[in-house]
């Protein structure tokens, strides 16, 4: 079903140390499935996670039709982040 109630989020680590935690950083209504999907490809691509700071490589990995698996690798570490489309399911 085609409408406005998509959305997407990501999905990352964030803080440091002992105080690191898997957590949504951001969840974005954007429109229709496609205009979802093509949000997600882009942030996929383009995303700057918290980690790592220093960007070497990024391979994207397509889950399935509505999620990817970023794995980013910096100078002295790698680190994942997830990018999902959802729909809003309204309120009964």
């Amino acid at each position: 079903m085609e409408n406005g109630n998509w959305w997407v989020a990501i999905e990352e680590n964030r803080g440091m140390g002992d105080g690191r935690e898997w957590t949504m950083s951001q969840a974005n209504p954007a429109g229709d499935l496609s205009a979802a999907q093509a949000e997600a490809m882009r942030l996929a691509r383009h995303y700057a996670p918290a980690y790592p700071w220093s960007e070497k490589a990024r391979k994207v990995l397509r889950t399935n039709e509505n999620s990817y698996l970023v794995i980013v690798e910096g100078r002295a570490s790698t680190f994942h982040f997830r990018v999902t489309v959802g729909e809003l399911i309204p309120d009964e």
